[in-house]
């Protein structure tokens, strides 16, 4: 409850009843012990920012216009790795977000995501407007990078620069369990640096669908309980080169097909892209690091005959796997020029 309440400040700061965004969410704000479905927070989220024409909440000293999620999310798609597509985040937030300043910064084997209040939001440092401001920005952040890359990030520790929230426990869910609680104006969010080097791997087609109920579903991705992606690629991979059903995924799961699709469909995925992204991961690794037959890496992945592979390799790169594997050997071989 206390993420409802925080995400509903900016409307009580301009004294607007929050009665009609609340209406058949069956949603008791009197009731600070209750738990919100995360689907109904979604809707909520999206309410809110319709009646207030503002993405940010209302709670910046400038809105942040409808359609800025859209562009943001467009922005990053274009980058060639997670490091590119932040760093083009921090830039747009930069336009859109004056109050608030992303940064990225490698430090040895561990990176830091920080997010500083430039002008203060408000006097009181637990202010539930001012808390919130982080905790959204943060998960906006970190949800939109791991839908990007397809796979879920750990963040190692965070630093929130405010005193510890009654809702806290939950951090661990949505966050990390090693969050910590500080003074200051900035929150640092800790991860393995090697993850900046991991490739963008959505296309316009898989952002036409991600956009659906956007910008509220992005609260609905990459919790620490909603891992099924992970589990999903888990057992395709293992499974190989047998080519295993969503129904006979499922049943692995102990889940029925229409649960199962429901929640990678809550996660922004869907069986056949896990699987076609675990295609082309594993194909694109065997040709760039090992000299093994084309048929036999085909033959490894599942594939009923090597065309069928060709014409997937094909789709994914534009190049035939010889192609590909031609110009990984040139552009590694050394350059005899003279140097300038």
């Amino acid at each position: 409850m206390g993420f409802v309440t925080g995400m509903l400040t900016g409307m009580r700061r301009r004294n607007i009843d929050p009665a009609m965004q609340l209406a058949g969410l069956d949603i008791d704000l009197a009731d600070a012990d209750s738990r919100v479905p995360v689907d109904r927070y979604a809707t909520l989220y999206n309410r809110v920012i319709a009646a207030l024409g503002d993405e940010g909440f209302g709670l910046f000293s400038a809105r942040m216009r409808p359609g800025s999620f859209e562009f943001l999310c467009r922005g990053m798609l274009g980058a060639a790795s997670l490091a590119d597509g932040l760093d083009r985040a921090r830039r747009f937030l930069s336009i859109v977000l004056p109050d608030m300043v992303v940064s990225i910064h490698r430090i040895g084997g561990r990176a830091e995501l920080r997010i500083a209040e430039l002008t203060p939001l408000t006097a009181d440092p637990d202010d539930p407007a001012r808390v919130f401001a982080f905790e959204w920005l943060l998960r906006l952040l970190h949800s939109l990078s791991c839908w990007l890359v397809g796979r879920g990030l750990a963040l190692d520790s965070v630093d929130f620069p405010f005193p510890r929230p009654a809702h806290a426990d939950d951090y661990a869910l949505v966050y990390t369990e090693r969050s910590t609680f500080v003074g200051g104006s900035l929150l640092t969010a800790r991860f393995n640096a090697t993850l900046l080097d991991l490739p963008i791997r959505r296309d316009e087609a898989a952002l036409t669908t991600f956009l659906e109920g956007a910008p509220g579903r992005i609260s609905m991705l990459y919790r620490r309980d909603r891992a099924t992606v992970l589990r999903v690629r888990d057992l395709i991979r293992a499974a190989l080169p047998a080519s295993l059903s969503q129904d006979e995924v499922a049943v692995r799961l102990h889940m029925s097909p229409r649960t199962l699709h429901r929640r990678l469909d809550e996660e922004g995925a869907s069986f056949r892209g896990i699987k076609e992204a675990l295609r082309r991961d594993i194909a694109l690794a065997r040709l760039t690091k090992t000299r093994q037959p084309i048929a036999r890496i085909a033959a490894d992945l599942g594939y009923a005959d090597t065309s069928a592979f060709y014409r997937a390799f094909t789709g994914w790169t534009g190049l035939s796997p010889e192609r590909y594997r031609r110009q990984l050997a040139n552009s590694a071989a050394p350059d005899d020029s003279d140097d300038a």
